[in-house]
């Protein structure tokens, strides 16, 4: 007689264990990424739960929901127990994420920390696979006024010029500047180019009456500031 499959759909669990009914009795914050994502499957394997197949997708990204979020279909569906289906309500929710934040930091209208700076770029720049320059130009209320891509380049570095970015800044009436740019390779120490790019642009900006308020080097999770590091 053949032994029935044990079933692993999430309504077959205890209460306790069951992701849904832990969001509706405790709230949303106090489940782990894997409950969350197990909540989106819906059922792992006959040899896994939802929990555990979750588990294993997030470690294979090192728990990192941006490197997640960065798989395709194709890619989601190399996991046993993940379909279609499965694969695109993963990356559909992640999306739903990302421009979350994207809306979040579009609100932003004056820089008031460095942080403020790195909620507005990081939905453009943190997830990049290559480097890009940015510039926020600000008026004299620290409001932004324009941000602008000055150059992309390679994942080694990026071309910058100093007079173009004067240039706009006059145009624009702009009285103050935040540099910054992304690492694709996730470090947040300055390169010695980073440093004189930097002085290099607070220099002519000073001839001008252009203030470099900072430079920031934007990962996927966080950032370096020079001034909050006293590099200005």
């Amino acid at each position: 007689m053949q032994e029935n499959p044990t079933p692993f759909s999430i309504k077959h669990w205890a209460d306790d264990d069951k992701p849904r009914e832990k969001l509706l009795q405790k709230g949303r914050s106090i489940l782990s990424d894997a409950e969350l994502i197990a909540i989106l499957i819906g059922s792992g394997s006959r040899a896994e739960s939802a929990v555990e197949l979750s588990k294993r997708i997030l470690a294979s990204v090192n728990n990192n929901l941006n490197e997640l979020g960065k798989l395709s279909v194709q890619q989601l569906m190399q996991f046993k127990g993940i379909g279609e289906a499965k694969a695109v309500t993963i990356a559909a929710a992640l999306e739903m994420g990302r421009r979350r934040r994207g809306e979040v930091a579009m609100k932003i209208q004056k820089i008031t920390q460095s942080r403020d700076a790195f909620e507005l770029l990081q939905p453009i720049m943190g997830e990049l696979e290559h480097e890009e320059f940015w510039i926020l130009f600000l008026n004299n209320s620290n409001k932004v006024m324009h941000k602008a891509q000055l150059s992309k380049g390679g994942i080694t570095g990026t071309l910058v010029d100093v007079r173009l970015i004067m240039k706009q800044a006059l145009e624009l009436g702009a009285v103050a500047l935040i540099l910054a740019h992304n690492h694709p390779s996730g470090t947040l120490r300055p390169s010695t180019a980073d440093k004189q790019i930097t002085q290099k642009v607070r220099q002519a900006g000073e001839a001008l009456d252009v203030k470099v308020l900072d430079h920031l080097i934007i990962t996927q999770r966080d950032y370096f500031s020079f001034a909050d590091n006293a590099l200005l």
